[in-house]
C-alpha cells in the first residue's frame, strides 16, 4: 500500500462540527431524538428498548449509506473517532454506493451485511462482509447509541486502523510449499499473518510488481496492511517456502479440535519448519510468538541438565515424593499420580512427576543459572537471536533465584515458550544437534542461522528414549496411539496461568523425521487437547 496516501488518524482528536454555535448543535441533537420534547426531560436510564434499537440502526445506517460521516458518528457514543473512520472509508478507502442490510436483532445487538463499490483509477469491484454492533444508553445523554468500535465499519478493522485503497506499498507474493504447491489464505486460513509478514519482507525482492487493492492500515508500528480486495491484479512474485502443503492442511484441520489452540511441525534434521497453525480469534500467530509457560514439556530441557551434569541418569534414582518444598514453596503432583520414592528417571519423565524434578534441582553441582546455560547452549533458545524469516520469539529461560529455580524446572516460573520453540527442543533433543528452525532460505536474504553446541549423544540416546516409554507407557500413550508404524515419542504438560480456572495444555511429540509442539489456552492436561493436535499432525507428516 503506498505509504503517501493521506490518511485520517482514528486516535487523534477529531471534531464532528453540527452547526456554527450553540443553538445549531441543538437543533441537530434534537432532530436525531426526533424532535420530541422529551430530549429537555430527564435522560433515560436502563438497556434501550427494542424500538431505540431499531431507531437508532435506522439512522446510523441511513446517514452511512448516503456517506454522511457527521451524521452517522453523531448515532454512536464516539462521534470523534466514530466520524474520522466513516470519512476514510469513503475518501482514502475510496467505498461507495453502500447498501445496508441490518439482520434480526438479539436484543441490543444487530447483525448486518454491507454491500458496496470501492473505484481507484478506472477499476471498480464489488464489496461485500458482514459486521455486527450494539446499542447502548449514553452514560450522560441518556440516548440509544451505536457502542462505538472500528469493527463496527469493518470485523478486520481495530482500534487506529483505518482502510485505504491504493496501489500496495510491496507486491504480492505467490508463496509455494516445498512440494511446490501454492499456500494461500484461502486453502490455508491460518497462514494469513505468515503470508502478509513474508510479503511485507521479501515482496520487493521476490520478482513481483505491485496492484491495487483495499486494505486495513494498522496502527500497530511494523505490521503490514492486511489486503482485503485486489482491484488490479499486479504480477505476484514467487517466494519458495519450507512448508508441507500436506502437513499445513493437517495443522489446519488439527487446531480446529480447539479453540485458542496453536502448532507447530518441523524437520528434525534440517530445522525446515513444515507448519504453522493457529486457531484463536484474536489472530496472534501465538505458534511463534507466543510467550506462556510451558508447562511439563520444559522437563526434556531439565532431564537434559540433569544428565549432561552428571546428577543422575535415565536408569538412575529421580524419586516421586508426594510433595517436594524448595525455599518454603510446596510443590505437588497431579492428584492421580502415585508417589514413588524408589522412582528412576526414565519413571519420573514418563509419569510427568514435578516433585521427582523438584529434589534433584537442588543437587550440586547445579546452580541458579544451571538451567539457563542448558537452555541456551544445548538448545539454542532464550537469545534472541532466531532469524526465521518472519517475526518470532525464540523462548526465554532467565536465571532464577528462590522458589523460581525450582519452578523453572517444570516449566512455571519465568519460562516462557511457544509451540515453534518446544518443537525445535524436541527435534534437538532426538538428534542432538540444534538447527534453528526457519520458513524461507538463509541464502534468500542473506540471514544468519543461530547456533548452539547441542547435546552429546549419550544424553540423546537417553532423552529419546524416555519420550518414547512416555508416548508408549506414560502420559502420552492415549494421544498417540493409532499413529501406526514409525519411532515415536512424546511429552505432555500442563501450565497453570493466574486467573485461569483451567491449566493450559501442552503437547510436544516426534514421529521418525517430523516433531511438533501444541497448546491450547486452558485446554487441561496436555494430553487432552494439545496431545491430539500433535498426533493429527504426526500422522500425516510422519
Amino acid at each position: 500500500m503506498g505509504r503517501g496516501v493521506k490518511v485520517a488518524v482514528i486516535g487523534g482528536v477529531f471534531a464532528v462540527m453540527v452547526g456554527g454555535a450553540g443553538y445549531g448543535a441543538y437543533n441537530v441533537v434534537s432532530a436525531v431524538n426526533g424532535g420530541s420534547e422529551a430530549s429537555a426531560s430527564e435522560p433515560r436510564s436502563g438497556p434501550p428498548s427494542a424500538d431505540e434499537v431499531a431507531e437508532t440502526t435506522e439512522g446510523f445506517f441511513a446517514a452511512w449509506e448516503k456517506g454522511d460521516a457527521s451524521t452517522a458518528a453523531g448515532y454512536t457514543n464516539n462521534a470523534s473517532i466514530a466520524g474520522t473512520l466513516l470519512t476514510a472509508y469513503a475518501e482514502d478507502a475510496h467505498i461507495s454506493d453502500v447498501e445496508i442490510t441490518p439482520g434480526t436483532a438479539t436484543g441490543t445487538a444487530v447483525p448486518f451485511t454491507v454491500k458496496a463499490k470501492v473505484s481507484y483509477e478506472g477499476a471498480t469491484k464489488p464489496l461485500s462482509y458482514r459486521s455486527t454492533l450494539t446499542v447502548v444508553r449514553g452514560e450522560t445523554s441518556g440516548r440509544a447509541l451505536v457502542d462505538w468500535e472500528p469493527s463496527v465499519v469493518h470485523p478486520d478493522l481495530r482500534d487506529g486502523d483505518t482502510l485505504v485503497t491504493a496501489e500496495s506499498a510491496v507486491p504480492q507474493i505467490q508463496a509455494v510449499g516445498r512440494e511446490g504447491t501454492v499456500l494461500s489464505k484461502d486453502k490455508y486460513p491460518s497462514l494469513g499473518p505468515v503470508l502478509d509478514q513474508l510479503r511485507e519482507k521479501y515482496g520487493d525482492d521476490a520478482g513481483g510488481t505491485p496492484g491495487v487493492e483495499l486494505a486495513v492500515r494498522h496502527a500497530a508500528t511494523n505490521a503490514p496492511d492486511t489486503p482485503l480486495l485486489t482491484l488490479t491484479e499486479g504480477k505476484p512474485g514467487k517466494l519458495e517456502t519450507t512448508l508441507s502443503a500436506s502437513v499445513q492442511a493437517a495443522a489446519e484441520k488439527a487446531v480446529k479440535r480447539y479453540g485458542e489452540s496453536s502448532v507447530v511441525a518441523v524437520k528434525p534434521s534440517t530445522g525446515e519448519v513444515l507448519a504453522v497453525a493457529n486457531n484463536r480469534q484474536d489472530g496472534f500467530n501465538a505458534a511463534f510468538q507466543g510467550k506462556v509457560a510451558p508447562g511439563s514439556t520444559m522437563k526434556i530441557i531439565t532431564a537434559a541438565m540433569l544428565i549432561d551434569n552428571g546428577v543422575t541418569s535415565m536408569n538412575g534414582p529421580a524419586p516421586c515424593p508426594e510433595t517436594a518444598t524448595w525455599q518454603s514453596q510446596t510443590f505437588h503432583n497431579l492428584a492421580t499420580l502415585r508417589p514413588d520414592e524408589s522412582a528412576t528417571l526414565a519413571n519420573t519423565f514418563m509419569r510427568s512427576c514435578n516433585t521427582g524434578f523438584i529434589k534433584l534441582v537442588d543437587e550440586k553441582p547445579l546452580d541458579d543459572s544451571s538451567l539457563t546455560r542448558e537452555a541456551q547452549e544445548r538448545f539454542g533458545l532464550g537469545q534472541d537471536d532466531w532469524q526465521t524469516g518472519i517475526v518470532s520469539f525464540d523462548g526465554s529461560v532467565p536465571a532464577s533465584g528462590g522458589p523460581d529455580r525450582a519452578a523453572n524446572a517444570i516449566g512455571q516460573g519465568q519460562v516462557q515458550m511457544n509451540p515453534l520453540n518446544m518443537a525445535s527442543v524436541t527435534a534437538t533433543a532426538i538428534t542432538g544437534a540444534f538447527r534453528q528452525p526457519y520458513l524461507v532460505p538463509f541464502d534468500l536474504d542473506g540471514r544468519e542461522p543461530a547456533t548452539a553446541q547441542g547435546l552429546p549423544q549419550g544424553t540423546v540416546s537417553q532423552l529419546k528414549q524416555m519420550m518414547r516409554l512416555t508416548a508408549t507407557q506414560g502420559t502420552a500413550v492415549e494421544a498417540m496411539s493409532g499413529l501406526g508404524g514409525g519411532d515415536i515419542g512424546a511429552k505432555t504438560g500442563s501450565a497453570e496461568v493466574d486467573g485461569q480456572t483451567v491449566s493450559n495444555s501442552w503437547f510436544t511429540g516426534f514421529r521418525d523425521d517430523v516433531a511438533a509442539a501444541a497448546m491450547t489456552e486452558e485446554g487441561g492436561h496436555g494430553g487432552q487437547a494439545a496431545g491430539p493436535i500433535v498426533a493429527d499432525v504426526l500422522r500425516v507428516g510422519g
